[in-house]
């Protein structure tokens, strides 16, 4: 199984970008997908993720900026982010795993955001 992200960058606070994720292989309808981060010095956190039923959960830092979507045909799942600061600064990974117990677990290679002046 690969998970290949895209659309990360520079952004200044305020604006908006748009990740992107595709896994390819014995990827299963039923798996959930999401995002996650990683600051400098910081845990890799949940930012949101998405179930095949489209069943959705954010954290409560990006809630009202961020959405996230998913094509189950495609198996791609992507990010809208708006409103950036510079605290959303971080590499972003996606992520696709089985559930219950998440026994299966995929990982992207990572994309940097980068929100600055």
């Amino acid at each position: 199984v690969q998970v290949v992200e895209s659309g990360g960058g520079l952004v200044q606070p305020g604006g908006s970008l748009r990740l992107s994720c595709a896994a390819s292989g014995r990827i299963f309808v039923d798996y959930v997908m999401g995002w996650y981060r990683e600051a400098s010095g910081n845990q890799r956190e949940l930012v949101a993720d998405v179930t095949a039923g489209g069943t959705t959960n954010y954290a409560n830092s990006v809630k009202g900026r961020f959405t996230i979507s998913r094509d189950n045909a495609r198996n791609t799942v992507s990010l809208q982010m708006n409103s950036l600061k510079p605290e959303d600064t971080a590499v972003y990974y996606c992520n696709a795993h089985s559930t219950p117990g998440r026994l299966l677990d995929y990982w992207g290679q990572g994309t940097q955001v980068t929100v600055s002046s």
